[in-house]
């Protein structure tokens, strides 16, 4: 909701008003999430490192021999996707796998549904891909099972299916360690002290509950004078302009907002700007363009947490090799994180996505 400069300004004389020790915890009790169980696949399986995923010399030969073919299906898209899909790309390429199709489900079950249906026609050896539904996509990626392809999946399982059964492998991210350092980047953006917002993924989606859960727990257990004051979910990105207007409108005290992923945020950042507010800080996870070129002009966006894209890629298609070898993989895998401010933008941008930051955010760091 887009507020004029005298509403602006009546929040302005809210927030000196509002002392921190009035600020009333919007949770009334403590999180229930376990900060002391190791990141584990949706099946509970433990994480091997995603660097231990290697093929011998003879085994990349017999690959390329066997003149395979492969589709990427991812969830959605985005600077982080386009990593994704370099790595896999790259690795493929290495391997002799060619890529026969490619498609973006936009976040829609029945969308994945179709994408699946129509590279199933194309006849691929195996599928790369991130599940949008853990349920619907079960039903999907059953046909690819019965076709014999052999399936590799980021992020998110499918209810249900069973690695080195009716999947290879999944690789992602640390999201709880991404988690507790998005609560450290929130506690070092607001000095230790303030009303935060938390508007956090509301659907099972194993990478954002892991992510959004830990953020929560460590913010309440570690960091005292952060108070989640307001809590809200989403499920469609461009929910959040909407959510955070409502949230400074009824909590003006509000210093911190985290926001689940990058895109997502971008609503976030346009509610700041349309309600007049330079004082909130934005904390969340993953690299994009607009937020990088706001976080290196000295906007809203403090910092981000990102895992490392490119490496999931290469390792996906690493294990799709491992599949049509039949060699027994891990069943569930991970790579590292990093934390970006406007400090380290240019460094983080380079080892997460794998390529140079865009020449307009350079330009604004400069």
């Amino acid at each position: 909701m887009r507020r004029t400069l005298a509403a602006a300004a009546l929040t302005a004389v809210a927030l000196t008003a509002v002392p921190a020790a009035a600020q009333k915890p919007f949770y009334d009790t403590p999180s229930s999430f376990d900060l002391g169980k190791p990141e584990t696949s949706p099946n509970g399986e433990p994480a091997t490192p995603a660097g231990q995923i290697a093929l011998t010399p003879e085994e990349v030969a017999k690959v390329q021999a066997g003149h395979y073919s492969a589709a990427r299906l991812w969830a959605g898209s985005g600077e982080w996707y386009n990593a994704l899909s370099a790595g896999a790309e790259d690795r493929l390429k290495e391997l002799g796998i060619a890529v026969v199709a490619r498609a973006d489900a936009q976040f829609d079950p029945a969308k994945q549904t179709n994408d699946v249906e129509t590279a199933l026609a194309l006849k691929p050896s195996a599928i790369l891909t991130l599940i949008v539904d853990p349920v619907a996509g079960a039903e999907a990626f059953r046909r690819a099972n019965a076709a014999g392809v052999k399936l590799v999946l980021a992020d998110n399982g499918a209810q249900g299916f069973v690695a080195g059964k009716d999947y290879v492998g999944i690789v992602t991210g640390d999201h709880i360690g991404m988690g507790r350092a998005a609560a450290q980047l929130m506690n070092d953006a607001l000095g230790g002290k303030g009303a935060v917002g938390f508007i956090y993924h509301d659907a099972e989606f194993f990478v954002t509950n892991n992510r959004d859960g830990a953020f929560r727990a460590v913010l309440e257990k570690d960091h005292p004078g952060l108070v989640i004051v307001d809590a809200k979910g989403f499920t469609a990105e461009p929910q959040t302009f909407d959510i955070a207007s409502a949230m400074l409108q009824q909590h003006p005290e509000i210093k911190g907002i985290y926001v689940a992923w990058d895109v997502a945020a971008e609503g976030v950042v346009e509610a700041l700007r349309a309600a007049g507010r330079t004082d909130v800080k934005i904390v969340t996870h993953d690299l994009g363009a607009n937020n990088a070129l706001d976080m290196a002009k000295g906007g809203s966006v403090y910092g981000t947490v990102a895992d490392m894209p490119y490496e999931v890629g290469q390792a996906m298609a690493t294990l799709a090799a491992y599949g049509l070898l039949g060699k027994a993989a891990p069943p569930f895998s991970t790579v590292g994180l990093v934390k970006a401010t406007k400090s380290n933008l240019a460094a983080a941008w380079e080892q997460s996505l794998h390529k140079p930051l865009p020449d307009t955010v350079k330009t604004a760091l400069q």
